[in-house]
């Protein structure tokens, strides 16, 4: 029988389970669109969203980024922090002058005038009970130009490729300290688009005359997630209707010339749109594009686990730089961005890659990643992704788990699974695109486990009763069989077309009284058992034994079209195997043993049947009964097997000889009854078919009393084809039929009174 998807009805059978396998498609595209957002599978894509990123870092030197450490080594050596500007001062025109630095950025805030230096106290003595001093103020207005550490910091800045950094509060008093520097990006670039920025009410900033000298500057702050980590930073962001850069932003800026910055809209999404597609730098002809995410973010592309160890930068000591440890040129065309991993300086932070991870590297992550056009993106549409996968995934698990075994559904979940999850790695790798993939994991197992939950607590209930059910008449492959649509089988009584088979032992009586009991039991438990296991092999079930006799039958509880076949199949297989059983007897001085079997096929009611005490599945009606006076005619007719016509018609592929039509006891029509041969006797017995026809002509030959050719026709065949037990019958038949007188009204049929 061929296959087919689905089978038919399945589907409609098995809608509780298709529903079940539904409940985590719902809750996973809730989740999907916002609608109902689950923290824990948002937690579960953040864990994703590391694992891929640590297992696909480059995690080697780039060498065009240097970090200057203000590490416990330079605190030592120069002081707590913060310390006085001339040491920057002099740090800065080490890494200008000697080292050749690109673009110096800072990572430090210097949002106070410097007092370290005692130039305003001294001022302040100069004007007040100090000013009568001869020669005091002067004195003192010689030594200010090299006390004055803010203004030597700030001529170390003036003119040259540098970046201050600062960062924004979201202080609910809005207070500001310090200058900032000009927006990056005009307010009239976003057309009046209602863009969602991240924004800030304050600031910490830099004094004025570091801002006066070093105009670049860039905010550094960070995003942090719900669970404390470090993630990704905005690229812009807005404070009091203007809009500021990043530091890494400012550097890159720097770097590429200062191109002007523009905003790049989604064209396709409407004016009120609320996102960007990216940040546009513009210089001339030449442009760059740096994708964004909603509010103006963009992941950092973290390189290694950070840190001086780390592999990703070089770190330099501030304190080498101060007092000139390095050799001139050392960092000449590098980004150098300062900043400090000392603890005590609170600038490390929580990383997919690091719990103790150095602020100033995650700047050095995301310029590196904008040096390489580097840049991961969890793009806008990333919900419309995750809902077109979750659905797709979602109705093909519901559709197809119900009707699978438990390993197919393995196979199945598994594929499914693998398919999505070497879909979101190859975008992401290929494209730099970061999209969910949490919702669909949990979806797909939570689908998978609901399904086989269900099909084993409420399902294989069911099952497992038809299987207490059947299983003692049933053999285990049709059990199996039945166990998999549990609902199309029941013990209701039903009227179906079946075939019958009975099967008694010949000589029983005899036997029971030349042997022990014992002797006996094992005798008839083991021919028992190998008959039943013949039963078994062709799919038969077994109604009851009764005493030195079985019952079989086919088509019922499974639904067999080739139920007649099997029957007559067992049937000669029984036959064969009672021969084996003879001569192992035969060999062990144990008796032999005979048997006849009657078949019949019709229509017979089948069902649990019985009283309240005791029931049994089994089948009833006149058919049955039939089989059971056909296998009484087997000793009468000299043979092992008698079928019927009906069972002949409906196994044409065997060779049949035809013993007779009988009218049994209470039936009046006459029954054609046949001894059936196995498909290839006629190949194997070169003889075969001259006795069969023979046979078939004496058998018209007994039908039209014309006895004189019986006889010929019956000596022919024991003559040549041995003296059976069939032929005698026959020839004592013609016998005494050769006394009676012709009768027109006889029609060959033989009354057989037993029952």
């Amino acid at each position: 029988m061929p296959w087919r998807w689905p089978p038919s009805g399945a589907l409609v059978r098995q809608w509780p389970r298709f529903v079940v396998t539904l409940v985590p498609l719902l809750l996973a595209l809730l989740h999907a669109t916002a609608t109902f957002e689950v923290p824990f599978l948002r937690q579960l894509d953040q864990i994703l969203y590391d694992t891929r990123l640590r297992a696909t870092m480059p995690g080697t030197l780039d060498e065009r980024i240097v970090i200057v450490d203000i590490d416990e080594k330079s605190l030592a050596e120069l002081g707590h922090w913060p310390w006085g500007r001339h040491h920057l001062a002099r740090i800065t025109d080490e890494l200008f002058e000697r080292q050749g630095a690109a673009v110096v950025a800072f990572d430090v805030v210097f949002a106070e005038p410097d007092a370290s230096s005692g130039l305003p106290r001294l001022r302040e003595l100069a004007a007040g009970e100090l000013r009568d001093q001869p020669g005091f103020g002067q004195r003192v207005q010689q030594l200010a130009p090299a006390l004055d550490y803010d203004g030597l910091f700030a001529r170390s800045l003036q003119g040259r490729p540098a970046v201050l950094g600062y960062y924004f509060t979201s202080d609910s008093n809005g207070l500001a300290v310090g200058a900032l520097p000009p927006p990056a990006m005009p307010v009239e670039a976003l057309q009046g688009r209602p863009i969602r920025f991240s924004s800030w009410s304050g600031y910490g900033a830099n004094i004025d005359r570091l801002v006066a000298a070093a105009p670049m500057a860039g905010f550094f702050n960070p995003v942090v997630d719900h669970d404390g980590v470090v993630r990704a930073v905005p690229l812009l962001a807005e404070h009091r209707g203007q809009f500021y850069e990043s530091l890494s932003l400012a550097v890159f800026r720097m770097l590429m010339g200062l191109p002007a910055v523009e905003p790049v809209f989604v064209g396709s999404r409407g004016h009120a749109y609320q996102a960007l597609e990216a940040v546009r730098l513009r210089q001339g002809s030449r442009t760059i594009d740096i994708p964004v995410a909603d509010g103006v973010t963009t992941l950092v592309p973290y390189r290694g686990p950070g840190g001086v160890d780390g592999g990703s930068f070089r770190y330099v000591s501030a304190s080498d730089l101060r007092f000139q440890r390095l050799a001139p040129d050392s960092l000449r065309g590098k980004v150098v961005l300062v900043g400090t991993t000392a603890p005590g300086l609170k600038d490390l932070r929580v990383t997919p890659v690091g719990e103790a991870y150095a602020g100033v590297e995650t700047h050095a992550n995301l310029l590196s990643g904008l040096l390489d056009g580097r840049m991961p993106l969890r793009p806008d549409y990333a919900v419309g992704y995750d809902v077109l996968v979750l659905s797709a995934s979602g109705l093909l698990l519901a559709s197809a788990l119900p009707l699978l075994s438990a390993s197919r559904a393995v196979l199945l979940s598994s594929a499914v699974m693998a398919v999505g999850v070497a879909v979101n790695f190859w975008l992401y790798l290929g494209a730099g695109l970061v999209l969910p993939l949490a919702a669909f994991l949990v979806m797909v197992l939570t689908a998978f486990g609901l399904n086989m939950s269900y099909g084993y607590f409420v399902e294989s209930r069911s099952k497992r009763e038809l299987a207490q059910l059947f299983g003692t008449y049933v053999p285990p492959e049709l059990v199996d069989e039945m166990v998999k649509d549990p609902d199309s089988y029941t013990m209701a009584a039903e009227n179906r077309e079946l075939t019958v088979l009975f099967c008694d032992m010949r000589g029983f009586t005899r036997l029971s009284e030349q042997m022990e009991p014992k002797a006996l039991q094992a005798l008839l438990n083991g021919l028992f058992s190998r008959l039943t296991g013949i039963i078994r092999a062709h799919r038969g079930t077994i109604d009851k034994y009764m005493g030195d006799c079985v019952m079989a039958f086919w088509g019922a509880p499974v639904e067999t079209p080739e139920h007649a076949r099997l029957a007559v199949a067992t049937a000669l297989a029984m036959a064969h195997e009672v021969e084996r059983i003879n001569l192992e007897h035969r060999l062990r001085g144990l008796p032999t043993i005979g048997v006849g079997i009657g078949l019949n096929s019709g229509t017979m009611c089948v069902g649990d049947m019985g009283s309240d005490i005791r029931r049994s599945y089994t089948v009833i009606g006149d058919e049955v009964n039939l089989g059971a006076r056909l296998e009484g005619l087997s000793k009468l007719y000299g043979v092992v097997i008698v079928a019927s016509e009906s069972t002949r018609r409906l196994a044409p592929d065997f060779v049949w000889q035809e013993l007779d039509r009988v009218r049994v006891k209470g039936k009046e029509r006459a029954v054609a009854i046949f001894q059936p041969l196995t498909p290839t006797a006629l190949a194997e017995n070169a003889q075969l078919a001259e006795e069969l026809k023979s046979w078939f002509a004496f058998l018209m030959a007994w039908r039209n009393q014309n006895w004189e050719s019986c006889e010929l026709l019956l000596y022919k065949l024991r003559e040549r084809h041995g003296d059976k037990p069939l032929y005698q019958a026959y020839a004592a038949r013609v016998e005494a039929a050769r006394r009676q007188a012709f009768d027109p009204m006889w029609d060959g049929a033989t009354r057989i009174e037993t029952k």
